[in-house]
């Protein structure tokens, strides 16, 4: 049969390859799989596949699924390598030695191959070419082995990295062997990192158990074959966060998306603007953003914003913004780290003379193809208007309806919703409430205003 492979998803630089089965070898693996799911071993079996897809089902990794090569290769330990929590036959076992059906001669000739077969680490070998037999090398013990069957076609080069199940004929000297389907395609880079991982998860099992029995390669792949998919997924997984930590938002003219937001409440604007200004990391941005089509409404203070980026030798690239208004400070920073960085900052410069009224640390929704994490370069992802707008909004409903209930030092202390219910201090409010209306973060960056400052007159009383 053709063996040639065929890419069927990607994540990172790990690449998820088939190849196709013999099909008595098919035939055969499709009885073991309708055995696995009768009533007496159904239990058995979802052990078994929560044991090898073990990283795939802790929270840490809530949104990253199994590879289909990575399931198929689970359910292969699961017919030949697992020994059954309640004294079962092993399934091959079960098929092999207990006759309750008929099986075709061609499929029975794999039973005792697949019961023998392993998980292995496998480099492609120079000599292999589309003439020869695929030449592979186990990274574990160095053991060459040549695959059986029709390459024509293929797409493997010599140093590719195989984590595979292998197969091996029975009664041969040369090493001849089938690939069992699935395999995960690994740059070597990562086949070194995981070999080093499983080699160390093996030792240190010997340690615990005070025995050396695991010390032969194919003794260890047989019994905890499944740590080397644990190990994979791990590199999956570390090359997903990486990845996603290199995204940059941007809005749709190009400029760096800020999505990092806090906001707090202050009664000292001349010291906040002194003191930002004085912080060399900091430099004034001249060009706006302005109030878009609000400049006539009259403001005590002028707005003021400062902005720090990434790289200074960069036009772009902001990494924080800050807008000083009259009556608040407006922080907005591309991701939390510099948001947790810039708020330890502003404690420590201006202390009491700021209230801190809130944060939103929302993510953009990602929308990321696969051939993007690939990349060494940040990925870039476009944020609509409506999307800025949506998380801003909900970043204010949330601000503004606990400041309602929330002691203000404009109101001498006291609640707004409290300070309404005043004679004295009503109409105080109601300018509170007009000011941040007045410079409406959506307003500036959008140009429309982000939240209903209605919903917050009616909620203190006014």
């Amino acid at each position: 049969m053709g063996m040639d492979p065929v890419v069927t998803q990607v994540n990172e630089a790990i690449v998820g390859i088939s190849f196709a089965l013999d099909p008595s070898l098919e035939g055969l693996l499709a009885r073991l799989d309708s055995l696995s799911r009768q009533p007496n071993f159904a239990v058995q079996r979802r052990l078994a596949l929560e044991l090898f897809l073990r990283p795939y089902l802790e929270p840490t990794s809530p949104f990253l699924q199994p590879l289909a090569q990575e399931e198929a290769l689970a359910l292969l330990m699961l017919y030949a390598d697992f020994y059954p929590e309640d004294g079962q036959l092993t399934l091959v076992e079960q098929l092999r030695d207990i006759v309750t059906e008929h099986i075709p001669e061609e499929e029975r000739r794999w039973l005792d191959p697949l019961k023998h077969s392993s998980m292995d680490l496998l480099e492609v070998l120079p000599e292999s070419s589309a003439q020869m037999p695929l030449s592979l090398r186990s990274l574990g013990d160095d053991r060459r082995m040549k695959v059986q069957g029709d390459l024509s076609g293929r797409t493997l080069r010599p140093g590719d990295i195989l984590l595979t199940r292998v197969i091996e004929e029975q009664g041969t000297s040369d090493r001849n062997v089938h690939l069992a389907g699935g395999a995960l395609l690994l740059p070597m880079k990562q086949a070194r990192s995981l070999l080093e991982a499983s080699r160390e998860w093996e030792r240190s099992v010997e340690i615990v158990s005070g025995s050396f029995t695991l010390g032969e390669w194919q003794e260890f792949v047989k019994r905890y074959g499944y740590v080397l998919l644990w190990n994979a997924a791990s590199l999956r997984l570390t090359a997903l966060l990486e990845a996603v930590a290199r995204i940059r938002y941007r809005t749709p003219s190009g400029t760096s998306y800020l999505y990092a937001l806090a906001l707090y409440d202050h009664h000292a604007y001349r010291a906040i603007a002194e003191g930002l200004s004085a912080m060399t990391e900091l430099h004034e941005d001249a060009r706006g953003p302005w109030l878009h089509g609000s400049d006539h409404l009259p403001s005590p203070a002028p707005v003021r914003i400062w902005v720090q980026r990434e790289n200074e030798q960069e036009c772009e690239g902001l990494a924080v913004r800050l807008t000083l208004t009259p009556l608040q400070l407006f922080v907005e920073c591309d991701s939390p780290d510099r948001l947790n960085s810039v708020k330890h900052r502003l404690a420590s410069a201006f202390g009491y003379s700021m209230r801190f009224r809130g944060e939103s640390l929302t993510t953009p929704e990602r929308r990321i193809p696969p051939d993007q994490l690939a990349k060494e370069s940040p990925c870039s992802i476009v944020v609509t208007d409506e999307e800025q707008l949506a998380l801003l909004s909900r970043f204010l409903d949330m601000a503004y309806l606990e400041w309602a209930d929330q002691p203000s030092a404009a109101l001498g202390g006291q609640t707004p919703r409290h300070a309404a219910a005043q004679p004295t201090l009503r109409r105080r409010v109601a300018d509170l409430i007009d000011g941040f209306e007045r410079h409406d973060p959506g307003m500036r960056l959008l140009g429309i205003t982000a939240f209903n400052y209605g919903i917050l007159r009616n909620h203190v009383g006014l």
